[in-house]
């Protein structure tokens, strides 16, 4: 079925896209990336009366004065923050940028569609490794890092999705990812859950990933595949294949492909260790165990060249 075009009234377009313009420029340029996030939340959230009331020194209650310092990326950690293989440098600026992401998600403006649509799009320009053109990102999609994350153009990612991108994510063109979908790049030894490999992960041109699917760590979902509802991929899902079931199993080649896609039986080949990404810490890094146990070491330990 094809979709309809719809446009804003004149008024409302010329007011949001004057509004993303200037975020947008305010990131290309050299200002400090905490203070345009900080603005730009400001705003957002009606909160300029407040602010220079507070900056002006009259008194605020604290639940007031925390909600103003949180507008201030550099007053907030995230998850990923406590990573201990990230790159410091490229963290930086990328949580920044995920802050606003996520905090414009919670205003009322996350549910313009033709507006959100947009904004997410000049953020992704920003956060990603590289976005393509055209990028439809709905409400509620989180990443780890986001600038290992490269999508090609006119993919479309629905809501809720995960993007883990603590290794790599390659996502090609006019893909297809629905709601509730989990994709990562990263997973943890079954004895020691702190030891952590990373991989690239890829999703190959035209391919769908249907609701609620999860595609594990280091494996590849070829062009014009489909992945099922529900379903778990545990090893590659050739082009051309429809895959379901946990583990995924390919059941099915797209009708019009028969010549051009391979057996059946090819599916769910795992070969996730060829794509691992390996790291290494620093000598005089601080880490620490979450959990307290000492398990003698991790059984499969990650790459460190």
């Amino acid at each position: 079925m094809t979709k309809v075009q719809v446009s804003l009234p004149e008024d409302a377009e010329d007011g949001l896209q004057a509004f993303i313009d200037d975020v947008d420029g305010r990131l290309s340029s050299e200002e400090d990336t905490c203070q345009v996030v900080q603005d730009t939340l400001i705003d957002l959230f009606g909160d300029r009366e407040a602010w220079e009331r507070w900056q002006n020194g009259k008194p605020v209650s604290p639940a007031t004065r925390v909600r103003l310092q949180g507008y201030d990326p550099c007053n907030a950690t995230l998850e990923a923050e406590y990573y201990a293989e990230k790159d410091d440098e490229k963290f930086k600026r990328s949580k920044q940028l995920q802050w606003l992401w996520r905090q414009f998600d919670a205003t009322p403006m996350a549910d313009n569609v033709d507006f959100a649509l947009r904004f997410r799009q000049m953020l992704a320009n920003h956060l990603f490794e590289d976005a393509g053109d055209n990028l439809r990102i709905f409400k509620g999609v989180t990443f780890s890092f986001g600038h290992n994350i490269t999508v090609g153009d006119n993919t479309v990612i629905h809501d809720d999705v995960h993007l883990d991108d603590r290794g790599k994510l390659t996502i090609g063109d006019r893909v297809s990812i629905s709601d509730n979908v989990h994709i990562y790049s990263h997973a943890h030894d079954v004895v020691d859950q702190t030891e952590v490999r990373n991989y690239h992960t890829k999703i190959g041109d035209d391919a769908r990933i249907t609701y609620d699917a999860m595609v594990n760590a280091g494996n590849h979902v070829g062009e014009n595949a489909i992945v099922g509802a529900r379903a778990i991929v545990q090893g590659d899902v050739p082009a051309h294949h429809i895959a379901v079931g946990a583990p995924a199993k390919s059941v099915k080649i797209k009708p019009g492909f028969e010549d051009v896609a391979e057996p059946l039986d090819a599916g769910g080949e795992r070969l996730a260790d060829d794509r691992e990404i390996p790291y290494k810490l620093p000598d005089d890094i601080e880490t620490f165990d979450e959990f307290g146990r000492d398990l003698g070491g991790p059984v499969n330990p990650h790459r460190t060249g």
